[in-house]
């Protein structure tokens, strides 16, 4: 990127502060602004220096993680948010604050830099500028961790192992191999948390992961039958046609005419 990420790192603990710290300085494209001990001091880090990632503990004296999350005024201008903590059932509830990932203490540093790595990609997809905030992403990105609430139980699953969603009313059911497992969402909320290089939305009730799409076959009307490498058939809609056909163009392909 042509100018440094700013980024404030907040953690009541000096010990991970420092750490984040020397990782991140690892890496040339991030820059330091600030650091906070607590969730007052961070709101009003946030407000003042404008990072545009914020490495964020749950747990911290003052105002927890969530807390601070609230105290911004524009919440559609918030940072790209990577909660760091010790306690996974925060997970879910971090991930519907609209967290761009969740990283559980304590880490190793492969899944740190693989964070660094997603994110600069994302604020360059996304169209963020260093130092500049244009409004948070409309999807949340390409976490490896998707947390969702089944029943009475909270999972913890492999995005890249999603093989398609579909809309089921105010539910969705996430298809895994195998097994599947119906959760309170809706669709876009959900294409928010996907990775958009991973998965398309090809129908208004339906979300793909490209890998699992085995052939495409014309309909009629400008609609086609997604055919899934396990044989199972969707079908892709006119609204949602140009973007698997951006997609294929990419890749120098194009879609079957009708």
């Amino acid at each position: 990127m042509s100018q440094n990420i700013p980024v404030l790192v907040v953690d009541d603990e000096p010990a991970a502060r420092r750490r984040v710290r020397s990782l991140l300085r690892a890496d040339p494209d991030f820059a330091i602004v600030g650091e906070a001990s607590d969730g007052f001091q961070a709101a009003k880090m946030i407000a003042e220096l404008n990072p545009s990632v914020v490495f964020l503990d749950v747990q911290i004296p003052g105002a927890d993680g969530f807390a601070v999350l609230k105290t911004l005024v524009d919440p559609k201008q918030l940072p790209v948010i990577v909660f760091v903590t010790a306690y996974r059932e925060y997970a879910l509830p971090a991930f519907e604050a609209r967290a761009f990932d969740y990283i559980l203490k304590p880490f190793k540093r492969g899944r740190f830099f693989d964070v660094l790595s997603r994110t600069k990609a994302h604020l360059r997809t996304s169209g963020a500028s260093a130092g500049a905030r244009d409004g948070y992403p409309a999807r949340q990105q390409d976490s490896e961790l998707l947390v969702i609430k089944a029943k009475t139980r909270l999972l913890f699953l492999r995005a890249s192992e999603l093989r398609w969603v579909e809309a089921q009313g105010d539910y969705a059911r996430l298809h895994f191999k195998g097994a599947s497992h119906v959760t309170r969402a809706t669709m876009r909320g959900l294409q928010y948390r996907l990775d958009p290089a991973q998965f398309i939305r090809i129908h208004r009730s339906t979300i793909v992961n490209i890998a699992e799409i085995g052939e495409i076959q014309p309909l009629f009307n400008g609609e086609y039958c997604v055919i899934l490498r396990d044989r199972t058939q969707l079908t892709l809609s006119r609204r949602y046609r140009a973007s698997l056909d951006g997609i294929l163009r990419s890749q120098q392909r194009r879609l079957p005419r009708c």
